[in-house]
């Protein structure tokens, strides 16, 4: 990974070069992996992510002729540009419409207009929010230029609001929420309900341990699909249950009256249970993260949550699956996919000694389901978005 200050002048260099002048400045915001707390968000309940070392780079500046210009050095088609005037829901179409929805967002801002150029570490399609880091990026630039009032919970809206409403991906807040307020050492204990939050330390390496991505190579997308189905299962199962928020739903016991005896009853237990067994394994994790544990408690914790999202959320695929198997069977403590499902990474908690064995083992069972061998890497909570430049 570039440094931040490698990072800069590689973005500041191609802005150059794409639109004839200089960016005013150049803004990170990093993708996430998340320790525990899937689906849960748009459902009010709790989260607990980290933000990675790997970051989407934004360097930007205004205009004077009322146009939305953007670029990305991972995208060879060369620049998007079309009047400001022109921006909606479709247009433009593809990666350009996340930070065409975030300059929608503040258009009155920005009469002259507007050049993004792009630049990312972050993995496309591999559950690791790759979307939000473009949009929280921008969103940051945009209100250090024109918006210096907005704050940390403001730019998740604005993030939030470009994806949901420009792009049409039925996102909650985590992705946003972790790539904006993730502070370096800690994980990010949100209350997606209240929005209040707490950064909890986590030292891995302090501990021995290390947590490993793996990449499975099975993209997913969440403009439509099974994520939003998922979202109006959830939403189904609270109105039968009565709530507004299947957060508001803490013991599984209540949840028997889905059962009604129909395939769509049985379906949505299935969902609910995940969401409420789900918002308990957060709240066990923080627990044993605020207090004297040792970390390595945390493992069948995440492990029960893959399961939990494997069977009742019906979301993992069958490489996520060998990953989450050949982990703990090569020693991990935990592992578990991550993300909106149906496709991108999974997690494994492991003694830091341990990755090199574990990855082989991961990579064993790739070559054996006829599968490329997984993208792995280990990382550690790092900064959320900053300015670079």
């Amino acid at each position: 990974m570039s440094s931040d200050q490698d990072a800069a002048h590689r973005a500041r260099e191609a802005f150059t070069a794409r639109f004839g002048g200089e960016p005013e400045g150049v803004w990170a915001a990093p993708g996430r992996v998340n320790v525990i707390g899937e689906h849960t968000d748009y459902n009010g309940g709790f989260v607990l992510p980290i933000a990675l070392e790997h970051t989407t780079r934004a360097a930007v500046a205004r205009r004077g002729d009322g146009r939305f210009a953007a670029a990305s050095l991972q995208d060879d088609g060369g620049a998007v540009e079309l009047d400001l005037a022109d921006l909606a829901p479709g247009s433009p179409e593809g990666w350009a419409g996340y930070p065409a929805g975030v300059v929608t967002g503040l258009r009155d801002r920005l009469p002259g207009g507007i050049s993004v150029l792009v630049d990312s570490e972050v993995p496309v399609g591999a559950g690791l929010s790759s979307s939000a880091a473009l949009t929280c990026s921008v969103a940051l630039a945009l209100r250090d230029l024109v918006a210096p009032e907005l704050d940390g919970p403001d730019l998740v809206e604005i993030a939030r609001g470009a994806e949901n409403d420009f792009v049409g991906a039925p996102t909650g807040i985590l992705d946003q929420s972790a790539s904006v307020l993730c502070t370096a050492g800690h994980a990010l204990f949100l209350d997606t309900r209240d929005r209040s939050s707490e950064q909890v330390p986590l030292d891995l390496a302090g501990a021995g341990l290390a947590l490993l991505v793996v990449d499975s190579g099975v993209t997913h997308e969440h403009a439509g699909g099974g994520y939003g189905d998922r979202r109006r299962e959830c939403e189904e199962a609270a109105r039968r249950l009565g709530v507004d928020l299947l957060r508001e739903v803490e013991d599984v016991d209540r949840l028997a009256v889905l059962s009604d005896g129909t395939a769509e009853g049985e379906l949505l237990l299935r969902r609910a249970r995940h969401i409420v067994t789900e918002d308990a394994r957060v709240l066990e994790v923080v627990s044993a993260l605020r207090g004297d544990a040792d970390p390595r408690t945390i493992g069948p914790v995440l492990t029960a949550g893959h399961e939990s999202l494997r069977d009742d959320f019906e979301i993992s695929v069958p490489l996520l699956d060998a990953i989450v198997e050949s982990a703990l069977d090569a020693g991990a403590h935990g592992a578990r996919m991550v993300g909106g499902g149906f496709g991108g990474s999974a997690i494994a908690l492991v003694d830091a000694d341990a990755v090199d064995a574990v990855t082989a083992a991961v990579t064993t069972r790739f070559e054996r389901e006829g599968a490329p061998a997984p993208r792995t890497f280990v990382t550690v909570p790092s900064a959320g978005a900053r300015r670079l430049a």
